[in-house]
């Protein structure tokens, strides 16, 4: 299995949109992606503007698909327009 960790830093202002938007990539990702077994938005309890998203996927077949989603491609303009800095990705391996 494959677990991603995003941290995101949004605009001071923009945590609402923000938040709406991906509440509805995560009903869509939730709904469509069977091998996407985890896809939750966190924010943070020291910064208003801090969110991570953890996400976890059965194959490395499986993440690259969620990326090609149209609903995925098509909040990116979204919620970029939200962001306050480049997210930051991490890719792991599950340790069995």
């Amino acid at each position: 299995m494959i677990g991603v960790v995003v941290t995101l830093e949004v605009q001071e202002g923009k945590q609402m949109d923000f938040e709406h938007v991906f509440k509805e990539l995560m009903t869509q990702v939730k709904a469509h992606e069977k091998g996407c077994l985890t896809y939750q938005l966190y924010k943070s309890r020291k910064s208003t503007t801090t969110y991570t998203v953890m996400e976890e996927y059965a194959s490395q077949e499986d993440l690259e698909a969620h990326g090609k989603t149209k609903y995925f491609l098509d909040a990116q303009p979204k919620l970029g327009a939200c962001l306050a800095a480049v997210p930051v990705i991490e890719l792991m391996d599950m340790v069995e």
